[in-house]
């Protein structure tokens, strides 16, 4: 046998050791993962954090949609066009992304099934492919958002072409998504880890820019506009904070997650990832305000209100905060546009198997989801005025998602004893109709005039 037989056989062995052996670590860690789950459930009720480990983790992969490349584009043109004015919004829209992420994750843990399941076995035909168009339409905008603001930081920070920087996008982004043949928990280290590094970077950047305090304070409780554009930029906001896709994706990451042995586990579960997704959202609403805040502080403050583009506030860094600070919005823009593009995917994977029980291979829902981002560089199209519509129209989806949530999760026959209290369903029928009240608003700002 030749030299390069041999070294050709090396290879292979090799190649299939590292896939046993990381077959083997990412089983063990999942493995590891429900039996302390199972422990803590068999405790008496005493808690503690370490215990409270095994049950974190989903509440962070649906959290990275609110921190994904729209949130940049939204918060930055919000931040430097109108000061701190819409730090409300972003407060608000947080709370609101609390309250509707628990009941999608009540919905898993309730019914072993997902949102987008319950629609196709309970609703009428028409209105589940309905539902399902809407969903689409609404994945498809996510996944465009994600994906150019992804290819938008590669460019930046190695100054590639951006249709050369969108094809690396689609190559890491495949690399991501092959953690799940690991089991659950490595994809959910990964990602806690990457929204770590977005909080990281501006955790620092805020206190570079060295905000008001006092501004920040009032304009976070203190309702305004803050003039023309406004309203456009609060909807912008609310579709880029409370996303449709990840109200279905969290019941599904909830879903048969832990083994339940009956309604009393369940209970506790669900206890658990309450705590869950207020760790995971709390840190995303701090991550969103800080970049209002630091374009506010940076840009607003010094005069530069019309950077409207991710790439204009990149390079506006330099000069005003130092390279350094480009670099961190440029390392925080790529990880934000890598770990949202796969968490995409995993909802597109979701919904399409959910509404119609189809099951599509996620490396062919991944190249079909590049398409559109690709087709957008390649003819020239506002990157970022791309992003801030898309976020827009995501805003105006939201209500088909929200709505079916709410009416589920307040039916006893089917969420047991996990269904909504009285004083969740009007709270939560209270937020819809906020979020249509703000879709009409922008509807008839834009159109008024032109009647």
């Amino acid at each position: 046998m030749d030299a390069g037989m041999r070294r050709a056989e090396d290879g292979a062995r090799s190649g299939w050791l590292a896939r046993r052996l990381g077959a083997g670590l990412g089983a063990l860690s999942t493995e590891r993962t429900l039996a302390r789950a199972q422990a803590q459930l068999d405790a008496p009720r005493r808690w503690s954090l370490r215990r409270a480990l095994p049950f974190l983790g989903p509440a962070f992969i649906a959290a990275v949609a609110y921190v994904d490349p729209g949130n940049f584009a939204t918060n930055i043109q919000a931040g430097s066009a109108h000061g701190y004015t819409l730090l409300w919004v972003i407060l608000g829209a947080n709370l609101v992304a609390i309250l509707l992420q628990t009941l999608s994750a009540k919905v898993g843990i309730a019914t072993g099934k997902n949102l987008p399941q319950l629609c196709h076995e309970y609703l009428p035909r028409k209105l589940n492919y309905l539902l399902w168009g809407v969903a689409e339409l609404a994945a498809m905008a996510t996944d465009l958002a994600e994906f150019l603001g992804a290819a938008i930081g590669f460019n930046l920070l190695l100054h590639v072409p951006l249709l050369v920087a969108g094809l690396m996008t689609g190559v890491a982004t495949f690399g991501i998504l092959a953690l799940q043949r690991f089991g659950f928990r490595p994809m959910e280290i990964v990602i806690a880890g990457l929204i770590g590094v977005i909080a990281g970077s501006y955790l620092v950047e805020a206190v570079m820019a060295r905000p008001d305090m006092r501004q920040i304070a009032y304009h976070a409780v203190v309702p305004q506009f803050g003039g023309a554009g406004g309203a456009m930029l609060a909807v912008g906001i609310l579709g880029a904070t409370v996303m449709p896709h990840v109200i279905y994706l969290h019941s599904a990451l909830t879903q048969g997650r832990i083994p339940l042995r009956g309604a009393a586990d369940a209970r506790k579960v669900f206890r658990l990832e309450r705590l869950d997704i207020w760790l995971a959202l709390g840190i995303a609403g701090l991550v969103n305000g800080a970049m209002l805040v630091v374009a506010a502080a940076v840009f607003f403050a010094t005069g530069h209100t019309g950077v409207t583009q991710l790439s204009e506030a990149y390079r506006t860094l330099t000069p005003l905060l130092g390279q350094a600070s480009s670099q961190i919005f440029g390392v925080a823009l790529l990880v934000s546009g890598l770990s949202s593009s796969t968490v995409g995917t995993l909802a597109g994977q979701v919904v399409m198997g959910g509404f119609l029980g189809w099951r599509i291979p996620t490396w062919v829902r991944r190249t079909v989801t590049m398409a559109p981002a690709l087709l957008v560089i390649a003819l020239g199209f506002d990157p970022t005025q791309t992003l801030v519509l898309s976020q827009v129209a995501l805003s105006f989806a939201l209500p088909f998602a929200v709505i079916p949530l709410i009416y589920f999760t307040s039916r006893a026959d089917v969420m047991g004893g996990l269904v909504n209290r009285a004083w969740t369903r009007r709270l939560a029928w209270v937020v819809t109709a906020g979020i249509i009240l703000l879709n009409l608003t922008l509807l008839w700002e834009t159109f008024a005039p032109h009647i």
